[in-house]
């Protein structure tokens, strides 16, 4: 997994990230990175536990939401987003695990959208 080193030379820029997944879309930290980074011409999917007023926002914007767990809701994805309430054993990240995908913690994620802004 990518380290939580977030040092100004280890911050990939958000345009570099490629397609995002995110593990728990619907949460409030997740959605509202999620929301810029769709915002900002990023293409980005995502998976939560339920439906929610989030996720049809999030859809509505562009994003691609599946509720439920599962490898196959990684598409197309570059790179998986994570937080710390995402267990180990979720399908989704051991199979970004095993495809190589860049995986970023919450916290890279909004380094990233930050890195080019002053």
């Amino acid at each position: 997994m990518t380290s939580a080193n977030t040092s100004p030379a280890n911050i990939v820029p958000v345009g570099e990230l490629g397609a995002v997944h995110f593990i728990g879309i619907g949460g409030s930290g997740m959605s509202g990175i999620a929301r810029i980074m769709v915002m900002n011409g990023v293409e980005v999917s995502g998976s939560d536990a339920k439906e929610s007023n989030v996720v049809d926002v999030l859809r509505t914007l562009g994003a691609t939401v599946m509720i439920g767990h599962s490898a196959d809701n990684l598409g197309e994805a570059d790179t998986l987003v994570i937080s710390s309430a995402i267990r180990k054993d979720n399908p989704e990240l051991v199979e970004a695990q095993r495809r190589g995908l860049r995986i970023l913690h919450r916290s890279g994620a909004l380094a990233s959208l930050m890195v080019d802004r002053r």
